[in-house]
């Protein structure tokens, strides 16, 4: 018996593992979602900031809900983007990540959101798609992003 032999899956555009810096890469990733997003530009820049999990759950209020998965999150209030800690450029699973984060914030403004929430199925599927076109998936739970989209109030008990 044969084994199958391995796939090979070439990265139809590599550029971001060449970025020199977080401001080139951030540039070919917004290239990236020009031409696969109906999201615009957003005219304000975003900051972007590598930190720790202990300080996204101090300071920036990373609940324990949230779990060890978290691994960035998007502040509309100061246009920053925190990546957490560990993270690398060269890793596609953590550059998307970045990618999700930078379609929220071209989702600012885009349109009417009930809840924050209802911004993730379009994020998670761009990020999905970035991964897709590199021969990786995303490993995410679909039912728990459909009831976060829902926007439905988390405690059904009366009081």
């Amino acid at each position: 018996l044969g084994h199958a032999a391995p796939v090979l899956s070439l990265d139809p555009a590599p550029e971001w593992r060449h970025a020199g810096d977080m401001g080139a890469l951030t540039a070919v990733l917004e290239d990236w979602l020009d031409a696969n997003s109906d999201y615009p530009r957003h005219d304000a820049p975003v900051r972007i900031e590598v930190v720790d999990r202990t300080v996204a759950q101090a300071q920036l209020g990373l609940s324990a809900r949230m779990g060890q998965k978290t691994r960035g999150l998007y502040d509309p209030d100061t246009a920053t983007i925190y990546l957490i800690a560990p993270w690398s450029a060269q890793d596609a699973r953590d550059v998307s990540v970045l990618l999700h984060e930078l379609v929220h914030h071209r989702q600012v403004g885009a349109r009417h959101w009930y809840c924050p929430g209802a911004q993730e199925p379009d994020a998670y599927a761009l990020q999905a798609d970035w991964l897709a076109e590199r021969g990786q998936e995303i490993a995410v739970n679909r039912i728990a992003i459909a009831l976060e989209a829902g926007c439905t109030p988390k405690d059904f008990h009366p009081d």
